[in-house]
């Protein structure tokens, strides 16, 4: 991976080429995710937006084993998920944002959710989009992930996480400055 003269992040062919199989594969393997939809179609729409191709590489390398999980008529993008069965590895760790973690005094963490799901061009998931993503499998039985937090609780010190325990999807507060092993993220890329 490199940086192009204009500072965006830029895949070598090779690093392309194994995404593009390892996402395909995936994409055969896990067909209730996206019924009716074509990997062409998809790899077609990546090759035309290399920046989504970068964020799409950033989530794989970090452990999001992303897939797509829809298409978007009204925009035409397809949707991607972190599908990891457990919250990615390469994002645990961490407090919700910025803020919380200047105003760590003691132990702070390495980073936070806001700052590097920016940095790999992705969104956080919202609670709708969890408890989407849980239709289609089930995820974070032993771990959780941050979610987007309505700005009111935030306001307050509080963020929002979830998991799925019990065959439920349980939606949790805490304070925005916690961070815990096995407590990381989930994204959301459209392409």
């Amino acid at each position: 991976m490199s940086k192009g003269k204009s500072g965006k992040k830029k895949l070598s062919q090779e690093e392309i080429a194994d995404l593009f199989k390892i996402c395909k594969a995936r994409f055969e393997k896990n067909k209730n995710r996206h019924k009716g939809l074509d990997w062409s179609k998809v790899q077609a729409k990546l090759e035309a937006n290399t920046d989504k191709l970068w964020s799409l590489f950033e989530m794989e390398r970090t452990g999001g084993e992303p897939d797509v999980v829809g298409f978007d008529q009204k925009k035409g993008e397809f949707i991607f998920f972190d599908c990891s069965a457990e919250t990615p590895k390469g994002r645990r760790s961490l407090c919700f944002d910025r803020e919380a973690l200047e105003s760590r005094k003691d132990h702070p963490p390495e980073g936070n959710v806001l700052d590097m799901a920016d940095s790999m061009g992705i969104e956080l998931l919202s609670e709708e989009e969890y408890r989407d993503l849980q239709k289609l499998g089930n995820f974070d039985g032993k771990t959780s992930s941050w979610i987007q937090t309505p700005a009111a609780i935030r306001k307050l010190g509080g963020a929002l996480f979830a998991d799925f325990r019990y065959d439920t999807v349980f939606v949790y507060h805490n304070g925005a400055q916690s961070y815990y092993a096995v407590r990381g993220f989930r994204g959301s890329l459209r392409v």
